[in-house]
């Protein structure tokens, strides 16, 4: 496939093309629709966004994932407008201040998210209710526009063109930097790469307001002259009737989505429908497994940050459990962080335990170059990021002898249990395999003395129950379980907290720490059995934080 150097071109190059290029449960359009589409709503941005001291060319789009999140996308990049997705699970202040700090002059939402934004300060800033009478009037006028008829200015591969939020746990949200170029440039990428097509649908069920959406799933469709379909809020249980009404043959997830579509009950129809690959992060090697098992569909873990700033691709070779080697161009090294030196290569037992966690765990950092793009007015975040002239992810991997580098999880999901350091993903990884389990998070909680202790949230199969014995001699069994990381609490939930991107809300489990709302157990002693944590044992407890002078929870 051609090139393009911009997310413009891309959407020009659908005039003409009436083949079905988007579809949702409601409508379909064909390409050259979705063109035409894009270029009415660009021609009324342009009308709406008028030269204005100190006014930028920015939209906010507070929608579920209905068309007109595509055609907004599209209508921005004709126009050369930047594009803010606004999270619809933040509420407030926090909601203002989003809108607000990235200098939204327009807000493109829904009915539904009306409510979310009643009363709320913002100055400035025009609301289009997309699912209106006189947002059809509104838009009428500008039925005739072609792509390229209307623009704010020039339209180059460095026009600024998406400001996409982070999500980490603490502070507010970063926007992060994209322009046209590196979005046409990923799309490329990821559509050579797995060898996407005009034949292909990408079927989007994780929310547009999300990095992963736009970058992993969106750009490669356009670059490919691929078809499109959207679920509007991901459903476990619409998936495959999704997959096979649409015909999908590829699909993005994050965080817990696979271990939620696991969750949903077998059927002789599961492996009838057109999908070949699912891309994502975070399903794991045992989930990744159970997938292919009953869909028959492989799943490509991949990484890539929406900052741009380091990427690791799977090769053949990949060893199970590994993500894969530094892109080409990417100098990707595992850093100590306080030391400033380089870890040590990961040494495992004959068994797959990592031998020299303290060692080998560290920061990935990009020597190399990297297309970090910055954030939107933040300085202080990109001075962290971009430390000593690299670029530092703030993820956890460690790399083996050969150079494949293993996901261990975010910097702030490290635990240190009795001075050693551990990470949160290694062990979910290996309490994925409990065939009880649809899912489960681990994270620290301080211990009385000094470090951490390691906690469990588990989420149990429909039908299931916590047999506490059962529990234990799994942990027994498995031979990559260090001694330091069993968990001493388990919090047995029926669904885990997510966050709106299906990344476990781990904020809110070490808030609750082990004073839960849920049946928890416990061991009292490293080499006791789990018994249930009672009301006297709890008290018990917060007696031995209050002689050490510590907090039992991250409140």
């Amino acid at each position: 496939m051609r090139g393009a150097d911009t997310v413009a071109e891309l959407v020009r190059r659908q005039w003409g093309d009436h083949r079905i290029g988007l579809r949702d449960e409601h409508h379909a359009l064909t390409h050259h629709q979705v063109a035409a589409g894009a270029a009415a709503r660009a021609a009324l941005l342009v009308d709406l966004m008028p030269p204005v001291p100190g006014g930028e060319p920015h939209l906010g789009i507070l929608l579920d994932n209905t068309p007109e999140y595509p055609l907004w996308l599209g209508a921005a990049a004709l126009a050369g407008a930047a594009v803010a997705g606004i999270n619809p699970t933040r509420r407030g202040a926090e909601l203002a201040r989003d809108i607000r700090h990235t200098a939204c002059r327009v807000l493109v939402t829904q009915r539904a998210h009306l409510p979310l934004l009643d009363g709320l300060p913002l100055p400035g800033v025009r609301l289009l209710v997309t699912d209106t009478e006189a947002y059809e009037e509104l838009l009428a006028p500008y039925g005739n526009a072609r792509p390229g008829d209307a623009q704010l200015g020039p339209v180059r591969p460095d026009s600024r063109f998406l400001l996409s939020f982070t999500s980490g746990s603490t502070g507010a949200p970063k926007a992060a930097l994209c322009s046209q170029g590196r979005l046409a440039a990923a799309g490329a990428s990821l559509a050579t790469h797995f060898s996407a097509g005009p034949d292909d649908v990408h079927y989007i069920c994780m929310p547009m307001f999300h990095g992963n959406a736009v970058i992993a799933d969106w750009a490669p469709a356009l670059a490919a002259g691929a078809g499109v379909a959207l679920r509007a809020r991901f459903s476990a249980s619409r998936f495959l009737a999704d997959v096979r009404r649409f015909d999908a043959t590829y699909f993005t997830y994050v965080g817990r989505a696979v271990q939620y579509l696991l969750a949903t009950p077998p059927t002789p129809e599961d492996r009838a429908h057109r999908l070949r690959l699912g891309f994502g992060t975070e399903a794991g090697a045992v989930d990744a497994a159970r997938f292919r098992e009953r869909f028959g569909v492989p799943l490509v873990e991949g990484y890539g940050s929406s900052e741009g700033g380091a990427s690791i691709q799977r090769t053949p070779d990949t060893p199970t459990g590994a993500v894969g080697r530094a892109a080409p161009g990417d100098d990707l090294v595992v850093m100590d962080a306080e030391s400033g030196r380089e870890c040590e290569p990961a040494r495992f037992s004959s068994t797959g335990v990592l031998l020299n966690a303290s060692e080998a765990v560290g920061e990935l950092v990009n020597r190399g170059r990297s297309t970090f793009e910055g954030y939107w007015r933040n300085p202080e975040a990109e001075a962290a990021r971009l430390r000593s002239g690299w670029y530092w992810t703030g993820d956890l991997f460690y790399r083996d002898a050969d150079g494949f580098l293993y996901f261990a999880g975010r910097t702030d999901d490290r635990l240190r249990v009795d001075s050693e350091n551990l990470a949160a993903a290694m062990i979910e990884h290996i309490l994925a395999r409990w065939d009880r389990a649809a899912g489960v998070a681990v994270y620290a909680i301080p211990d009385p003395v000094a470090g951490d202790q390691v906690m469990a949230a588990i989420a149990l199969r429909p039908g299931e129950v916590f047999d506490a014995a059962e529990f234990g001699a799994f942990l027994a069994a498995q031979g990559d379980l260090s001694t330091k990381m069993p968990p001493r609490f388990v919090r047995v939930m029926e669904e885990l907290p997510l966050t709106a991107t299906n990344k476990i809300a781990r904020a809110v489990l070490r808030a609750a720490g082990f004073r839960s709302p849920d049946p928890t157990w416990w061991r009292p002693g490293p080499d006791t059995a789990y018994e249930p944590l009672t009301p006297t044992a709890i008290t018990t407890l917060l007696a031995t934080y209050t002689h050490h002078h510590r907090s039992p929870s991250y409140t």
